[in-house]
């Protein structure tokens, strides 16, 4: 049996990851590929995928696009780099004609080689951003107000007495004005009493309830146990295109933000390293958010997962456009280029740094996957 099979993945259940991951490296890439064709610069090759090549083709501006075996990156080659991942190859650069100078990546000023590496996470960035806005468009915009919804049959809300309707006014003293900080407090408080203050019509007044314990689907469609009090959102409303551009480019900002704050915690030791997800741990998100939510959650999956993409691009580790933008950045204070030894020595420390975090999440996918399949 194929592994993929063992986590319930069969050819259908795979093709959404495989079409979401192909949509965010193209992006990613066209994004430093239309930079650069903008300040002159030849494009070689631009790849969606490693390894052997399935099919491509040559332009007339003599780029070789091509689809790859392995849909799990990709990369433009720029004329002058040394290999996929654009180191410079000095040598070739001292034998170049003046003709081959002037479109190739390294001769560029450096403020133009910073935007072009920077282009990639921008627009995956932008990608989240209209993804966002589509989703909002086409499907509604979560009501932001602590406002009940609904409320479930027999749940510990029922039991307390709150109706639909009921505006949320706080949680064990904590002011609250979204619904979604509600499982922040919520949460964790399963077994446990909490008091509430309500909002209903012009009069307020607190209950007490205990949150019951409950398994539900994360964002990232795995299961995840929390406590909860049966109760749900007031809706969605759908938002006229300029407006749900406004709140998708707020949503990837937050995005941003959460996920530097969660990268942090995970520094600093207070983060759950369990809860970094990779290939494997994507692939069944997407198969979980297809068959449970559908189109809507696939679309917001593919907005969080630009957001990722371009974020961790961003990490200053060599290899990654980070990386270049720390070696550029250095160049552009020193007044000259990091030393081609040392940027030699750098990118191999990245990339052994790159493949012991992708066996270590890879690892934490399969034991998790696995556990939870038997």
């Amino acid at each position: 049996m194929h592994l993929l099979d063992s986590f319930g993945l069969g050819a259908i259940g795979y093709l959404p990851f495989v079409v979401i991951i192909s949509i965010l490296i193209f992006f990613h890439e066209l994004g430093h590929f239309l930079v650069g064709r903008w300040y002159g610069v030849k494009v070689v090759t631009f790849s969606i995928g490693f390894g052997p090549e399935l099919f491509g083709f040559d332009d007339r501006n003599g780029t070789h696009w091509r689809v790859a075996a392995i849909p799990l990156g990709g990369y433009v080659r720029f004329f002058g780099d040394a290999n996929a991942a654009s180191m410079p190859d000095e040598e070739k650069s001292q034998l170049m004609t003046q003709e081959e100078r002037a479109v190739s990546l390294f001769h560029k000023p450096v403020w133009q080689r910073i935007a072009i590496v920077a282009a990639g996470p921008l627009a995956n960035f932008i990608l989240a951003a209209f993804v966002f806005a589509a989703a909002f468009s086409i499907y509604g915009y979560p009501t932001s107000d602590a406002v009940i919804g609904a409320v479930q049959a027999g749940a510990p809300a029922e039991k307390a007495g709150l109706q639909k309707g009921d505006r949320i006014v706080e949680v064990d003293g904590t002011k609250v004005t979204l619904f979604r900080e509600l499982p922040a407090l919520i949460g964790p408080a399963a077994g446990r009493s909490i008091r509430m203050t309500i909002e209903r019509g012009n009069s307020t007044f607190d209950v007490d309830l205990v949150p019951k314990m409950q398994q539900v689907t994360g964002e990232d469609g795995k299961p995840v146990s929390r406590g909860t009090i049966g109760i749900a959102p007031g809706g969605l409303v759908r938002l006229d295109p300029v407006t749900a551009l406004w709140a998708g480019t707020k949503e990837t900002v937050q995005s941003i933000g959460s996920t530097v704050v969660f990268l942090g915690n995970l520094i600093m030791g207070r983060g759950d390293p369990k809860q970094v997800t990779g290939i494997v741990g994507i692939a069944v998100a997407s198969k979980n958010i297809a068959e449970n939510v559908g189109l809507a959650g696939l679309i917001i999956l593919t907005a969080a997962l630009s957001v990722s993409v371009g974020f961790i691009n961003l990490l200053p580790i060599p290899v990654l456009d980070g990386g270049h933008l720390v070696f550029y950045t250095i160049e552009a204070i020193r007044g000259r280029p990091v030393g081609q030894r040392a940027q030699e020595l750098s990118f191999g420390i990245g990339l052994m740094l790159i493949i012991t975090m992708t066996v270590l999440v890879l690892g934490n996918d399969l034991s998790h996957h696995l556990y939870s399949s038997q």
